[in-house]
């Protein structure tokens, strides 16, 4: 197998932007909104304490006062964009905490507002697969006729041992069944997986990107564990009940994942970054570019590629 010639980039992984380069033939950037939703993982529904991992405070425009509206954010974002890197179209991304988390009434609500703004091509929510049921799911197929449409399923592992651990709130069953009831209705299925979690081989984290690449999925982010300060990993990290992952495993791991993953798969996200004023570790993931450039040069120096092992 040779590199796919559809990617039309010079990496060795299809990576998000030369998926919307290709899509829609100019740079195109994610503009991450908060439009104030809350998890049930946090208010009692499912659990009060969260994810193990997961910092309650969510972004930072809550630290600073009233929320500005959907549209406000949409523009500032725009402006910044358009004059940093000379972006022309737009995806409206709801980012904060889980984004399906509401009637279906009061969704398309916040959608709508959106979606209605100049030059916005598709909308991506972040969301649990435990908060989408069919007539949300609905909903973003009525999108879909007319925009780019995603949906971001929180999995982090396929290990019900491990969902356990972090506290998810949810097992593996259940993300498949959202994928399932998902897939065939023209919205892109993004999927999050961490690598390092606590008690897990670089064998688990390949087991949970096997699981990713035999469903219908149409994009992969792969985050960094963090330890940030107030959270509940945090704390264990402090006590020395658990150590992190170090650069080469993670590298190496993620470029073993990248070799099993469809070449059709877009690369949304290779590790994690931001938290500078909450960041405890690991250290050598503060620096996101040398982490970036780290995994290119493996695979240089493997002279291997996204999907290279796939179906092996």
């Amino acid at each position: 197998m040779t590199k796919p010639e559809f990617w039309n980039n010079n990496k060795r992984y299809y990576d998000f932007k030369s998926f919307l380069i290709n899509t829609f033939g100019c740079k195109a950037y994610k503009l991450q909104i908060d439009a104030g939703f809350t998890c049930p993982n946090r208010d009692g529904t499912i659990s009060t304490g969260g994810c193990i991992y997961c910092n309650s405070q969510f972004s930072n425009l809550r630290q600073t006062g009233p929320l500005p509206t959907i549209k406000d954010q949409i523009c500032r974002g725009k402006k910044l964009y358009a004059r940093m890197r000379g972006a022309k179209k737009f995806i409206a991304y709801f980012q904060t905490a889980t984004n399906t988390y509401a009637p279906r009434e009061k969704l398309k609500i916040l959608y709508d507002e959106a979606l209605l703004q100049e030059d916005i091509i598709g909308i991506a929510v972040g969301t649990r697969p435990d908060c989408v049921p069919d007539d949300v799911i609905d909903l973003f197929e009525s999108y879909a006729r007319d925009y780019n449409v995603w949906i971001e399923y929180g999995l982090q592992s396929i290990h019900d041992r491990t969902l356990d651990f972090i506290n998810r709130g949810h097992h593996a069953e259940t993300f498949i069944d959202a994928v399932e009831r998902t897939a065939g209705r023209n919205i892109n299925i993004c999927v999050h997986m961490i690598v390092g979690l606590p008690g897990e081989t670089r064998y688990d984290a390949l087991d949970t990107a096997r699981s990713i690449a035999s469903l219908p999925v149409n994009g992969i982010k792969i985050h960094l564990l963090l330890a940030l300060e107030g959270t509940v990993l945090g704390d264990l990290y402090k006590a020395e009940k658990i150590k992190m992952i170090q650069k080469d495993e993670y590298i190496a791991t993620v470029c073993d994942i990248l070799e099993i993953l469809p070449p059709h798969m877009v690369i949304q996200r290779l590790t994690a970054d931001g938290y500078r004023d909450k960041y405890l570790a690991p250290d050598w993931g503060r620096n996101k570019m040398d982490v970036l450039n780290s995994i290119d040069k493996e695979l240089e120096r493997r002279n291997s590629w996204q999907g290279l092992r796939f179906n092996e």
